[in-house]
């Protein structure tokens, strides 16, 4: 075989053919069809959210009442709003309502979790029972422990009856202990789904750092304090956020468990936001209100967002 003939035949690398790159005309289909897809969504997002928020925030400094008017007033509204004492009222039950309600469904969820993660027997059965109360609607948790409660028919009936005739649970018709019912019934619900978020947690920690601790010496519990829980540094932010959110926003669960009674004892500012809206005609004092309830989830979803995102930048 001539040299010429080894020179002038392709090699492997010239006989195999590079793959296609698509055209930019390409590229430019695929961009625009991924704006497309998301533009209808963004869009509602932009009228039927934000537009809202903004349409809320103008009629809190106007003097609507019955029908929106829209004509600036200053800011009337929120005078005459923090002279209510109803609102000082609704503001403290969020206040109790919101504060108990994320502590002991963190404090029960994470129990719970760590329990399961204990790999124990029936696991997947106490995890079906325990998250079972999160699949019903805040009405129907309502109405049930109204029944619960009730003392003519729910559990201090079923005292009386056993013989415990000073048992008194009669929480519902009491004004200064109303508010604590809707903290029962809202950890009830919730506290399984806490559980849930703290167990897939848990089992994404690394088994050999434990192992490693274990080889050590360190006991179980101090192996769950130093290096499980603070592992769970991004679970906690979702938990806090999403507790807080329902603590803020709670209105069925109320309205079904106490209607904001006895009197206005267990009254919260959703409850507050719809009566002076929608049945008492004051569009721009619920408007205000309603301007008040997003501040509160703000104060609470800024500096959590900023404890996180420093966490990360700093790799923690």
């Amino acid at each position: 075989m001539s040299a010429s003939s080894l020179t002038s035949s392709p090699g492997p690398q010239a006989r195999t053919r590079a793959p296609a790159v698509p055209g930019r005309w390409a590229a430019r289909v695929d961009a625009a069809m991924a704006r497309l897809v998301l533009a209808p969504t963004i869009l509602m997002s932009l009228v039927f959210v934000y537009g809202f928020i903004v349409l809320t925030a103008f009629l809190s400094l106007t003097e609507s009442r019955m029908m929106p008017r829209f004509e600036y007033a200053g800011f009337g509204q929120y005078t005459t709003l923090f002279g209510l004492d109803r609102w000082w009222t609704a503001a403290a039950n969020l206040g109790i309502f919101g504060g108990l309600f994320i502590l002991l469904c963190l404090a029960i969820g994470l129990s719970i979790a760590i329990l399961l993660d204990q790999r124990i027997r029936a696991e997947g059965a106490l995890r079906a029972i325990y998250l079972y109360p999160m699949a019903l609607s805040f009405i129907v948790t309502g109405a049930a422990w109204k029944w619960i409660l009730n003392p003519g028919l729910g559990l201090e009936k079923m005292l009386h009856d056993w013989g415990f005739v000073n048992a008194r649970l009669d929480w519902l018709v009491d004004s200064d202990m109303a508010i604590y019912t809707v903290v029962i019934a809202g950890v009830w619900q919730s506290s399984g789904f806490v559980m849930a978020l703290f167990l897939a947690g848990l089992r994404g920690v690394d088994d050999a750092i434990i192992k490693a601790a274990m080889v050590d010496g360190a006991s179980l519990p101090t192996i769950y304090l130093r290096i499980v829980i603070p592992a769970l540094r991004p679970v906690f932010f979702s938990v806090l956020l999403v507790l807080s959110h329902i603590a803020i926003k709670s209105f069925d669960l109320v309205m079904a468990l106490t209607a904001g009674g006895p009197g206005t004892s267990s009254d919260v500012p959703a409850i507050f936001m719809y009566q002076f809206s929608f049945t008492r005609g004051q569009l721009g004092l619920g408007a205000a209100s309603a301007m008040m309830m997003l501040a509160t989830v703000l104060a609470v979803l800024v500096p959590l967002m900023y404890l996180e995102t420093k966490g990360a930048r700093h790799g923690r």
